[in-house]
């Protein structure tokens, strides 16, 4: 028997508290970029080490995504996110609480289970409360939420970290946190995972499955690279007073936030060929920054690009896992979030490395380099003959009786 989908303000509800939980993990991944400096005074470690907050973050997410998804693969959804959201506010809390690096370390990998989890059932839940025409709104409003992360989340964060202390912004994740998990408890119904139209890709493809996985690795590896360490780039290459840097994070989240929105519009007509745009932009705007990131007007302008380009690539190649998934989909985003954050992570660490062999500005070059690569995968993948295509879906399509 279907499971009854919910009144219509039971799914605004859902669906609200769902995209206030993308924000909030979001921006917790994140928060650290922004108080780099104010957690390494604290803590008095490196800020190379704070760098590996983000790292750490990264693998565990990597790590874990897929096991955690094949074994809740059977549980009710409602029962998964309520004791994810629990994971978030509980990890915040201690975090907020850590007066030395060990704990705040563990408290971060505790995040990251959490996330690592959420991305594969949040999108198969999201979409199913609606009618299936409803799809591509859908992605584009929790993908919004998650942009919102650089455009408020990070930007406040780091303001309100400056104003007062690190540890603030952290307890307030734990609030927002608490805010979605009483929602979803409340208002999601209970439902098996395989029902619901979302729960299979419409137009199964491994080969291009495995395109996407691979230049989303590639884009996040580079992205992270120079990303991570973009607040050390802002005032020791372009010359940015500390003040003006939450500023400039807002430029690049409200840039990122466009580039979301204009990337959701295109999604249904143009699904590939918005992702391919979207890395590009990337590579060109990482690229930008190595070469004239000494001048301030250049250093915005192509801030602005990256900023544009980062959340629609996560966003398209989400898009593109609920088309292509070879089976459920949730196992296809827990694969798709598990590459992306083990690109996070590959990409801090390769920063970190060439940090003190080059300076900041290097990590930018090695960044753009490889997100010219992820582009480079997706535009070789549209140039291969398509005889294949029709063989991929129709040998996937049993997996769906799985």
């Amino acid at each position: 028997m279907a499971t009854r989908r919910p009144v219509p303000w039971h799914r605004s509800a859902v669906l609200g508290a769902l995209m206030l939980a993308a924000f909030t993990f979001n921006t917790a991944e994140n928060l650290p970029i922004g108080l780099l400096e104010l957690i390494s005074e604290d803590l008095r470690v490196s800020v190379s080490a704070v760098g590996y907050l983000v790292t750490g973050y990264g693998v565990t997410v990597a790590v874990a995504s897929l096991p955690l998804a094949y074994v809740t693969r059977a549980m009710p959804r409602r029962h998964v996110l309520t004791g994810l959201l629990a994971a978030l506010v509980m990890s915040s809390m201690v975090a907020a609480v850590s007066t030395s690096y060990w704990p705040l370390l563990a408290a971060r990998l505790l995040t990251a289970l959490a996330q690592a989890l959420f991305w594969a059932v949040m999108g198969p839940v999201a979409v199913s409360l609606f009618p299936p025409e409803a799809r591509g709104h859908v992605v584009g409003a929790l993908s919004v939420a998650g942009s919102l992360a650089l455009v408020a989340g990070v930007p406040a964060g780091t303001w309100l970290g400056q104003q007062s202390d690190w540890p603030v912004p952290v307890a307030v994740l734990a609030g927002l946190g608490l805010t979605s998990l009483v929602t979803i408890a409340v208002l999601l119904p209970t439902s098996r995972p395989e029902e619901g139209h979302a729960a299979y890709g419409t137009d199964p493809d491994a080969r291009r499955f495995g395109t996407v996985l691979a230049a989303g690795t590639l884009s996040a590896t580079g992205a992270f690279a120079g990303y991570t360490y973009i607040v050390k780039f802002l005032g020791d290459v372009s010359g940015f007073a500390r003040s003006t840097v939450s500023a400039l994070l807002l430029a690049f989240g409200v840039a990122c936030l466009a580039g979301v929105s204009i990337t959701g519009a295109l999604l249904n007509r143009f699904p590939y060929s918005a992702l391919i745009a979207a890395v590009a932009t990337q590579a060109a705007g990482m690229l930008g920054l190595y070469a004239a990131g000494t001048d301030p007007v250049a250093a915005v302008v192509f801030l602005v690009l990256v900023g544009g380009a980062l959340g629609p690539v996560f966003m398209a190649t989400q898009n593109a896992m609920l088309r292509c998934a070879p089976g459920r989909t949730d196992i296809a985003l827990a694969a798709n979030s598990g590459a992306y954050n083990a690109g996070i992570a590959a990409g801090a660490a390769v920063g970190g490395l060439v940090l003190p062999l080059t300076g900041v500005r290097g990590t930018f070059l090695v960044g753009g380099l490889l997100t010219v690569a992820a582009c480079a995968v997706l535009l070789c993948e549209r140039l291969l003959p398509e005889g294949r295509r029709r063989h991929n879906a129709m040998a996937t399509s049993g997996v769906r009786q799985a």
